[in-house]
Parts: structure tokens; sequence; C-alpha cells
């Protein structure tokens, strides 16, 4: 689905210096001896290592169902809903008519004493809990103000064969079954007979659009449908306000259409009657259509009005292995279609129904070329496209996802339209294939498809419509506090932070999972095989965690908990950049700090004097347990800037720390090492230090202990950093002062 105003479819989304010394005393002796008593009084910093990588991110360990490795478990059960359905439009008064027969497989362990239904209809009555809450300002959720009779109006409801009690709660309807429903393999049988007349604006998901040929009806949330019962929650009953989308069964679903005669119907699925529906010459063109990789026109617009036929023409239609159905209808249409190319090399075949208004090679003209790419783009790249035509109609909806078929507004156009094309077909993968509960997690189906979106986007015609994102400057709106966690359900976060949480933020995290921190070889395979573990099925955040740190072998909750489950910020800094003993000749030490509270693996770019450049990439294992880093850049060239993340492709919040200029830098003196070599005591504690060079650096050593690294800070000091030690030197060089802690020492040379 597309937010409005939130994407104009921008969904359209060395050597490392560490000495590995165990100091955890320091210089036992040092320690003991003189800073007993000393007191530490530092701030401490926003970013807490063991709070970003502290075992136990999963609350359970694998079960039956669903296995530690992120696949389903050697139990993992599913229960299936098979619709018969059969509907009526009467388009003057928006009225839909029908029958919904339900077969219905209980395959969990659990007997069952009640049915739960979801009756999304219900949102549009006046005293909905979602129509409650609509804002004076508006929402885009509900039916626009427009003061109608909506919600369904149930007929009768039998179980098999019989009529039954049922009680409607909102958009719930619990059946009362009169024996109870066996486990492992009951079958129930339910029969629905109901009404309802269609909202002009049903919450930008269906609707009626009026054009100069007539109404067009794009018609969803139309039959009563079976809540999933699940492994995690048993009945999933959370009411439909309007915000959060649905949480879906498997099964076939059987349409049989009826509509006036000089209506068009397209609709999930394959059309079973074509002959009855379509003249001679229009079969003609759509056996071009299948055989054809260019646009063949079915009806143009030329041949709109000419049917005038009266009564009504019933349209068949059938769809295999499918969580939903949903359909169109209009005199008005004009359809053209081509063939899709699949990977294993079958076909199925691009569909695009549209009013004249929309006509147009700079409109929806397009609409089939651009149906027929995304989808062979996401069956190449992630898995193949399962059902046997993808339909794109132009209705009043921003954008809108079924199975095999999407609303998308007509008066989109260009790459707008390539855009909303791309990520409603996108989402045939999420949650079509991967059936997540988008009701509580919108994030694993908008964010996901945001994401493949940016791919897709890419890869069509050579970049057509392609621009590369700045990642780097969206780190202050995306971590902004006004924010809640992307975690967060849609119900559960202000309506305006939709577009960020469930689509643009999770899209974004998948991009720099991809290119920043597992790389794309790695990321691609742990994905598809997320893919092709959960296609049909449904799966939990835990379940693609767990998936995608099993198949890339790397760690990766420090980066679930930051950016998915809290609203942690991504701030690193080039704190230092000093020379080896002030001259560049010796190599340079760099020093990086995380300051966020999110660590990221950490891209360093140094660039020299002579307008020659370096990368040092440091993984995020040295945040493990610093807060701050330095390596030593073997160079003998004078550096001119130190740049994090040149490539621009972090959001970071404070994107100005990361960046080192040598003409912002005091300049340092040259030294000479040697001259700060020997062996110091003091009398009073019988306590000797021994300086001796090493590779051009100074290094310290107590009587008896382990040697430490020393960094020339200037005027004679020197620092160890990782104990807050520094040695500053007389300007004769024979008397040392240690300092630690606010505490002083004099070292006299021997």
């Amino acid at each position: 689905m597309i937010i409005s105003g939130v994407f104009s479819l921008t969904i359209r989304i060395t050597k490392l210096f560490s000495m590995n010394l165990k100091f955890p005393t320091l210089i036992s002796t040092v320690a003991a001896v003189l800073f007993a008593n000393s007191v530490y009084a530092q701030e401490a910093p926003k970013y807490d290592y063991v709070e970003a990588f502290k075992p136990f991110f999963y609350s359970q360990t694998g079960t039956e169902t669903r296995s530690a490795s992120g696949q389903p478990g050697h139990a993992y059960w599913q229960n299936s809903a098979d619709y018969n359905l059969n509907v009526s439009l009467n388009d003057a008064k928006n009225e839909i008519t029908g029958t919904a027969e339900i077969t219905y497989t209980n395959n969990s362990p659990d007997k069952m004493g009640f049915l739960w239904l979801q009756l999304d209809q219900n949102l549009f009555e006046k005293d909905s809990r979602g129509n409650a809450l609509v804002p004076i300002s508006g929402s885009r959720n509900g039916a626009k103000g427009e003061t109608f009779d909506g919600g369904y109006k149930i007929k009768s409801v039998k179980f098999n064969g019989k009529d039954v009690k049922y009680t409607v709660t909102d958009t719930r309807m619990q059946i009362d079954l009169p024996q109870e429903l066996k486990a492992k393999g009951g079958v129930a049988k339910v029969k629905i007979e109901y009404s309802f007349l269609s909202p002009q604006y049903g919450s930008d998901r269906m609707g009626i659009q009026d054009t100069k040929n007539g109404k067009i009806f794009t018609i969803a949330q139309w039959y009563p449908r079976m809540c999933v019962y699940d492994d995690v929650l048993g009945w999933n009953t959370m009411p439909y306000l309007g915000a959060s989308e649905f949480y879906l069964e498997y099964g076939d679903i059987t349409a049989n259409i009826t509509v006036p005669s000089n209506h068009y119907v397209v609709a999930s699925g394959e059309l079973l009657n074509e002959k009855e529906v379509y003249s001679k010459e229009e079969s003609n063109r759509w056996s071009q259509a299948r055989n054809s990789d260019k646009t063949i026109m079915i009806r143009p617009e030329s041949e709109i009005g000419k049917n005038n036929a009266s009564g009504t023409k019933t349209w068949k239609f059938k769809i295999s292995q499918t969580r939903d159905f949903a359909w169109a209808s209009s005199p008005a249409f004009i359809l053209d279609a081509a063939k899709i190319n699949l990977p294993s090399g079958k076909k199925s075949l691009a569909i695009s129904a549209y009013p004249s208004e929309s006509a147009g090679e700079k409109a929806w003209g397009r609409s089939t070329e651009y149906t027929k790419a995304a989808i062979e783009h996401y069956s190449e790249k992630w898995y193949e496209y399962t059902y046997p035509a993808a339909t794109n109609v132009a209705g009043n909806e921003g954008g809108m996802e079924y199975p095999g078929i999407v609303f998308c507004h007509m008066d989109s156009k260009g790459e707008e339209l390539w855009g909303v094309t791309d990520h409603e077909f996108g989402h045939n993968w999420f949650p079509m294939i991967v059936g997540s509960n988008e009701r509580l997690f919108a994030w694993m189906d908008e964010g996901f498809n945001t994401f493949i979106n940016e791919l897709s986007t890419e890869a069509f015609n050579k970049g057509e419509y392609y621009s590369k994102k700045n990642v780097a400057q969206m780190g202050n709106y995306l971590m902004s506090d006004q924010f809640e966690p992307i975690m967060v359900g849609p119900d559960n976060m202000k309506e305006n932070s939709i577009g960020v949480l469930a689509y643009y933020k999770p899209g974004l995290g998948m991009g720099v999972l991809r290119e920043s921190i597992l790389g794309p070889e790695k990321f691609d395979k742990a994905f598809k095989t997320y893919i092709e573990r959960w296609a049909f099925k449904h799966p939990t955040p835990w379940d693609f965690f767990h998936t995608m740190e099993n198949v890339s072998g790397e760690e990766l909750n420090w980066f679930w908990r930051g950016w998915f489950i809290n609203k942690w910020k991504i701030d690193q800094a080039v704190k230092n950049v000093k020379y080896i003993n002030g001259d560049f000749t010796s190599g340079a030490q760099i020093t990086v700090e995380n300051l966020g509270q999110l660590p990221m693996p950490t891209t360093v770019q140094i660039k020299f004097k002579d307008n020659t450049e370096q990368i040092v990439k440091l993984p995020v294992e040295i945040w493990k347990r610093n807060t701050e880093w330095t390596f030593r850049l073997n160079s003998t060239k004078e550096i001119v800037e130190v740049k994090l993340d040149p490539k621009s492709e972090i959001p970071d919040v404070n994107p100005t720390n990361n960046l080192w200029s040598s003409a912002d830098a005091k300049p340092m003196e040259k030294i000479n090492i040697k001259d700060f070599t020997g062996t110091f005591a003091n009398k009073e504690i019988g306590l000797k230090l021994t300086f001796k060079e090493k590779d051009n650096q100074l290094f310290g050593q107590a009587s008896g202990q382990q040697e430490f690294p020393l960094e020339y800070a200037g005027n004679s000091t020197f620092k160890f950093e990782q104990a807050e030690i520094s040695l500053t030197y007389s300007s004769d060089k024979k008397t040392v002062t240690f300092t630690q802690g606010g505490r002083e020492f004099k070292f006299i040379k021997e």
C-alpha cells in the first residue's frame, strides 16, 4: 500500500591497532600502590556496549513449530480456508450481494468450540471503532466523511448446512459451533449470505471512481474472511480500525461475479470463461498478448461505449494458494496485456485496466510495461511469481495490493506510476507469498517491499527513474524522537508516523544491512532463504531475525535491538588524527568514537595531500567493548582529510563530526622518540618505569609487568587512553610525571 504524501515514491528508498593487552589493572603494581583510592569522575557516554550487545535477545528458544534456526519447525502446522464466492453488483445502488461458502480445515493440535471471522466492511458502519478514531482534522482511514448505510447486512449463517448461533462485534464475527471441530484435520463448512453498500472511498483500499464513460468499482474486503488461528496467539482477532492491514489464511478461491453486461471485470487469478464474456475478436487479442513481450491492446479506447448490451453477465475466476481475492468492474475500461516471462520457463500475463482519462504513453499506456518489468525482476531476484496474471487497475486508491491484482490511482503517470505499480506488485512477495501478520508488523511487508523496490527501480530500463539516495542526510529525520519504534503496530502509532515506521525506516534498514553490514552476496542468500522457508506460511519477526543470522553466520542482535525494537540513534565521529611523533612520514594514529546508542561498522576514508586516498573498514566488533577506537595508519603521506561513511550509506544524526580536516588541526612538533627512552624511578614507593622505542613508538613497562603503548599528545606528553594514564616529561627529559585519576607521581631518570 502507498501512504500518499510520505513518499512521492521514494519508495523508490588496515591493520587494526589493538595491542590486545590484558590490562584489567593496567600495571598491577602501579594500580595497587599508586591509585588504590583514586576517584574516576567522568560523564557516561550515550553509547553502552553492554546494552547494545547483551545476550538473550531472543525471548524463547526453538519450539516444535518454529525452529531456533528461523525455519518452520518439524511440527509446524497451519490452518487453511477455501472459498466459493458468488456475488452480484448493482451499479446503480453501489450494492454488493453475495454468498460465501467457506471450507475451513483445522490442522492445529487444538479442538475448536467456535470460529472467528473478519467482517472488514463493518469499518464503514457509523458506530464502528474505526470511525470513532477519526480525528476532527480527518484521516486517510475510513470513508472520508461519506454518509451512507455502511457495513455488512448478514442474511444468514449456516454451519454444515444448518443455522448456527453467531455474534458480531464491530469488524468480527464469532460462530459458536454445535459440536467441537476436531484437531489435526477437522473440517468446517460455513455458508454466509450477505450484502453491503460500497463506500465511494473505502479507506484508500477500495472504492468507486466516476469517469466520463461510467463508474469504476474497485472491490476488496468484500466477503467474510477467516481469522488466522496460529501457534503464536491462537485466534488473531484484532479489530480492523483502518490503519493496519490484514492477516489471512491460505487456500483456493473461486469467484463468480455477476455484473451489468456492458461491464468488463478483472480479478485475482485466472478467468475461466473467457469465450463467454469476450467477443471472438477480443479473445484473439488475448491469445496474441499471451505470446507477446510488447503490449497488445485488448479493448482500445475507440471501442468504449459500443457494448450496450442489457442484462447481466457472470465472470468466473479461480486462484490457488492465495490469502485473498479482489476484483474491479467497469464499462469504462481500456484493456491491454503482455506476457510475463518467468525463470522456470512458465508464463504469466501482465494486464492493465484504465479509463480513457488515464490513457497515453506518458501515463497508463506504460502500465503493462511497468507491471511486466516488476514481476520479472522480483521473480528472477527473489522467488518466482505464482499467479497466472498480474493486473493493474486505475481507481481512486493511492495504491493498494491484493493477490494478482493491484489498485493504483488513475491520475498517476510517469515516474509516479512506475513507483506505485512497482510497489504494489512488490507486495505479491510480501505479504501475498510470505504471509506475515500485517496487523501487528506492518514493516514486515511494507518495509521489505520498500527495500526491494529500490533494487527494482535501479534495474528498470537501465535506471530510467532511479536516483541514488543520500542515506546519510536522513539520520536526523528518521531517528527523530517524535517517532515511535518500528516494532509498534500501525494502530499503536501516530498516523503521520506510519509512512516512516512501516515503510521508509525499515526499508532503509534493510538497505543498510545489505550494503554496509552483511554485503550484498551474504544478505541476498539469507533473504532469499527467508522467502523460500516462509512462502505461503506465517513468519514472525523472530523467524526473520533467526534466519538472517543463521544463514549469514553473523551476530545481528545489536542491529535488531537498536533499529527495530528501540529507536536508537547512530552517531559516529572522528575524534582525533595524530601523526606518529608529530611526523607524517612515520604514519598516523586515527581515533574514531561511537557516540550514539546504535553501533555500526565504521568505514574511514583518508585523503592525502597528493590527491590519493585510502579506505579502512572497521568491523562492528570494535564496538563490543569500546566507546572509541584508535588504529594506526601506516603511511608516509601527509593527510588532508579523514571522513567517515564516504559513500553516505549510514543515517548518522550528526554528520558534522564525521569529518576531520588538516586545516582545522593544531600543528604538533616533531620529536625524536629515542629522547624519551630510559629507566625512571620513584624511590619513595620503590617502583621503576622503563620506556623503550619500537617501530618508532614509545612503550612503557613497570618492573616485572606487561608493557603498554603510549601515544604522543604534544608538549612532551604521552598518553595511554585505555587506562587514562598521562606521562609528561620535563624539558631536559630527566623527569617524568605520571598522572592518573587526579593523582601525580614523579619519576627520575637513572
